[in-house]
């Protein structure tokens, strides 16, 4: 089979850079996927060819330049192949979350004309077919995994590895019409284009160039030293732009390998076999782990726990101090290099972060008390602040300058400045994205003439440090009856460091006091339950049930007596809450497939319990609309109790007295 070469020019498209490294790190490892329980591997060189057949074969199914070809399933490598074949041939990939019903897809789909759709499995292609009389330009459906669909109509099915057989069979017939595509694409040339979360409305496309993606990524490898020796796990939705930076264009641009778990299920496994050197992760995976710790932790016998809570005191002592090189007493030190042997080291072996060189954070903000944890074990966690817009990155926390409660200064090529009046964040960046796929009003809204893109978030520079600080999203931030200050999601962020609460809703804007909504962590909460012989039968039992109420109330307290300290947020203390009888879910339109809360939805939805929160009521009944896994609708009806938390004197009230 004939051979795309690499462009003697610029390394300015992502299929050049695919050239460039099938020929530089020919025999390195590009890509591994954990199937059946075993490792598979592809070199940079056998990714390439894969990627060429995929490609020919796509034009011998009359795939055009301009097309859009969407792509759909878990993080496997035949997908990203599919990404950078779509590429390849001049059409525009675009990514869907693998978890997104079929009403959604349909969306998404119809908007952008795709004529293509590459699909993971039968359960994605099942979704598809639901929809497929809405999907007026939809002509092709390839599949990866073919098992259950060996019955089905194959007038539109295509099974992928039979494409790429196609596409060898085609190369030579194809070959000059793929060069003269190649060589027409630029850094101008669309790259993706990646549909946003739709907290607010529905999900808009936004296309990202050649120049946005590769400019993003070689800064970013510049800043963190990322070379072809790292390892990465690819486990985030590739529809999400973080994945989409790291898992192809940082991969592509330093040539690193890119390791596919085998399932959701066994993610945390496949994490501890590959130890990753370079990992991303949003806010809740980190819960999520940390969770899992104090679980283990609370099983453990009493001396355990008495030798873990000693370190881990000294750990978040110093542990901080010393991997950012800051002076550190020599007795610290040797108790520190102790606690490395005994907890620190085994304890990172168990969460697969043993090799860790550089970790990140973002999608929201991270629980300080979470951040300083993982710090203190010498794991070299930082945050960014980004957007989809900005293809990811915004700012950034340069070694030896993290701090929990910043997300750094701007990246390198960013532009920063906050509104005076409003405290909105803008910026402008080489990652600063096109326009919004079919919608130059909202374009305009977020992108004026000079380049400058309005984040919707607002913040301030710390003068301390220069760091940018994110308080909330602009909308939400807004002031209580006193005229206080009101930032839902930093109280929110405060109350889901417990392992207990999963989720959290703030009310309070305009109002005499601020609320919650609870939602507890059903492995946390049913660990603990069973720990203390409490039965139950559901999550709706045991989100009701008194003590875990109780532990909740001591929870809710905590975190009002640190806000009491906090000179501009004390008045959002939590007066009253409510433990919800279901888990919010994306499903049901509560949450986006980024886990997102849709503040907006939850209030109109759930108006009944926030009323009840303010009018004194220690209970209420409610029925509430779910959606089954099976699309099916139905309801639950629940009778939820209310509690009263204790609020604390603030700390302008105690400089009065």
């Amino acid at each position: 089979m004939a051979s795309i070469t690499a462009s003697s020019g610029a390394l300015d498209t992502i299929p050049r850079l695919v050239a460039r490294n099938a020929e530089v790190f020919a025999d390195r490892p590009a890509y591994r996927e954990k199937e059946y329980g075993i490792w598979q591997q592809w070199t940079w060189a056998e990714a390439k060819a894969e990627m060429e057949a995929l490609a020919y074969g796509l034009m011998a199914l009359g795939a055009a330049e301009g097309d859009h070809i969407a792509i759909v399933g878990r993080n496997r490598p035949y997908l990203y192949w599919g990404i950078i074949a779509a590429q390849m041939i001049g059409a525009v990939p675009v990514p869907l979350y693998q978890d997104a019903v079929g009403e959604e897809m349909a969306y998404v789909l119809e908007h952008c004309g795709a004529r293509f759709v590459i699909a993971g499995d039968q359960e994605q292609v099942d979704k598809i077919l639901e929809v497929q009389d809405r999907l007026h330009n939809l002509e092709h459906i390839i599949y990866v995994d073919p098992r259950g669909l060996r019955k089905y109509d194959h007038t539109r099915l295509h099974d992928y590895r039979k494409v790429q057989e196609e596409g060898r069979a085609a190369a030579e017939r194809f070959e000059r019409e793929l060069g003269e595509r190649l060589a027409r694409q630029g850094p101008d040339t669309t790259c993706v284009m990646l549909y946003t979360s739709g907290t607010t409305g529905k999900p808009k496309g936004v296309v990202l160039s050649n120049r946005n993606i590769i400019e993003s990524a070689r800064i970013s490898c510049e800043f963190d030293n990322l070379t072809e020796k790292e390892e990465i796990l690819a486990y985030l939705p590739m529809a999400w732009v973080g994945d989409f930076i790291f898992s192809v264009g940082q991969a592509t641009w330093a040539g690193f390998c890119v390791n596919c778990p085998e399932s959701q299920s066994t993610m945390q496994t496949d994490l501890r076999e590959i130890g990753p050197t370079y990992f991303f992760a949003p806010p809740r995976i980190f819960e999520t782990m940390l969770t899992g710790v104090m679980i283990r932790m609370d099983d453990a016998s009493a001396l355990k726990r008495r030798i873990f809570d000693y370190f881990m005191a000294h750990a978040r002592k110093v542990g901080s101090a010393i991997l950012d090189g800051r002076p550190v007493s020599g007795w610290d030190r040797f108790k520190y290099a102790l606690g490395r042997y005994v907890i620190y080291e085994p304890l990172k072996d168990v969460l697969g972060l043993s090799r860790i060189r550089v970790a990140y954070t973002a999608g929201e903000a991270i629980g300080p008390e979470i951040f300083d944890f993982y710090r203190s074990l010498g794991i070299n966690l930082k945050q960014l602040y980004g957007q989809t817009e900005a293809s990811v990155y915004v700012t950034i926390q340069p070694d030896g300058e993290v701090y929990p409660d910043t997300v750094g200064v701007p990246a390198p090529g960013v532009e920063l400045r906050i509104d005076e009046e409003t405290g909105e964040v803008f910026y402008r960046s080489p990652g600063v994205f096109v326009e919004y796929y079919k919608n130059p009003e909202a374009t305009a809204s977020t992108k004026d003439a000079e380049g400058w893109v309005a984040t919707g978030d607002a913040g301030f520079i710390d003068p301390k440090t220069g760091h940018l600080k994110i308080i909330d999203r602009a909308k939400d931030v807004g002031r209580m009856a006193d005229g206080s200050l009101f930032a839902p999601k930093y109280v929110e962020n405060k109350l889901k460091f417990y392992p207990n609460i999963l989720e959290a809703v703030v009310f309070g804007a305009g109002r005499e006091y601020c609320t919650a909504f609870i939602n507890i962590d059903m492995t946390a909460v049913g660990n603990w339950a069973e720990r203390n012989n409490i039965a139950y039968a559901s999550y709706q039992e045991l989100a009701g049930h008194p003590l875990v109420y109780d532990m909740i109330q001591q929870h809710v307290e905590e975190v009002n007596r640190s806000l009491a300290e906090d000179e501009m947020l004390s008045g959002c203390q939590i007066h009253r809450f409510l433990i919800l009888h279901k888990e919010l879910d994306a499903d049901d339109g509560e949450l986006t497939r980024t886990r997102k809360v849709r503040r907006r939805i939850i209030a109109e939805k759930y108006a009944d319990l926030v009323e009840a929160l303010y009018s004194g009521a220690d209970e209420v009944s409610t029925r509430t609309e779910v959606t089954y896994e099976d699309g099916r609708k139905g309801f639950i009806s629940a009778t939820v109790r209310i509690r009263d938390a204790k609020v604390f004197p603030r700390m302008t009230e105690k400089k009065a007295a």
